[in-house]
């Protein structure tokens, strides 16, 4: 995700339950949102935050709902979905075989990217447990999918094309009919652009529409349904079309993006990555 301010005021960071034995914590450092599916006997922890501290903080508040043993699913790479992973080991670590390989190979100069813009962001608190974090990738990969069993649960990892990322993984529990949608959705603020590929995007939203059938955790900001990831979906639709009319037309990218469905940073963003799609260079 782009640099989003460092802290969102007046979000609760109590884990509230959406469905049966799913509950969502919202936090305010980012607006981020965490799942936790509880099983007889297992739980599963879907993105661990920020920093290792902020995953014990995210631990703690777990163990005021179960004591059971948990595995954890990364919905992608990014820093504010991963970094906290250490802090849950020893456990299995779910993510697509990308993300695992970016962290393995990037993590390091990503972290050390973050040092720097907590520094520059004025807060010494998260520079020094970014200094300190060891970054820990996925032990466990998928490439397209995999049902993992959470207790007597089933839960479905989907992997339905490149979008937010070429990682993105979709979470489903299909006996109470919530997903987690990671970074594919967004409420609250434009989705971000910065690493996507938004010409494949619009086909992942149009899947992940089909699995919503009730509640949708979006990666940040509050719950939403299916209709929600049918608008957004439709936005990114018309920022690609966009995108397309420029690309032919020789229209400067600056100008478009006054005229696209999201803010002016986040249409730039998005037609210049819809650009390098279409010149063969993502």
């Amino acid at each position: 995700m782009s640099a989003p301010a460092l802290e969102v005021p007046h979000r609760h960071e109590d884990f509230v339950e959406v469905a049966d034995r799913v509950f969502v914590r919202r936090h305010r450092f980012f607006d981020s949102n965490t799942t936790l599916v509880v099983g007889d006997g297992g739980c599963l922890v879907i993105d661990t935050r920020t920093t290792h501290e902020q995953g014990l903080d995210l631990i703690d508040a777990i163990r005021r709902i179960t004591p059971h043993p948990w595995t954890v699913v990364n919905t992608h790479h990014h820093f504010d979905h991963v970094f906290g992973n250490s802090a849950f080991l020893p456990c299995d670590i779910w993510g697509h075989e990308r993300c695992a390989e970016i962290l393995r190979t990037e993590g390091e100069a990503m972290r050390l990217r973050m040092v720097g813009n907590a520094t520059a962001a004025g807060r010494p608190d998260i520079t020094e447990q970014l200094e300190r974090l060891v970054v820990a990738p996925p032990n466990r990969t998928m490439n397209e999918y995999v049902e993992l069993q959470v207790g007597e649960r089933a839960v479905q990892l989907h992997h339905l094309g490149r979008g937010h990322t070429d990682n993105d993984v979709v979470v489903v529990v299909p006996d109470c009919r919530v997903l987690h949608a990671g970074d594919l959705v967004e409420e609250g603020a434009p989705p971000s652009f910065n690493d996507s590929y938004p010409l494949d995007w619009v086909d992942a939203m149009s899947r992940v529409a089909a699995l919503s059938d009730g509640v949708v955790v979006p990666g940040h900001g509050a719950v939403v349904d299916r209709d929600y990831v049918e608008q957004q979906g439709a936005q990114i639709a018309a920022v690609v079309k966009l995108a397309r009319e420029t690309h032919a037309d020789g229209v400067l990218l600056e100008s478009a993006a006054r005229s696209g469905p999201f803010a002016e940073e986040a249409n730039l963003d998005a037609l210049e990555r819809a650009h390098a799609q279409l010149n063969g260079k993502l």
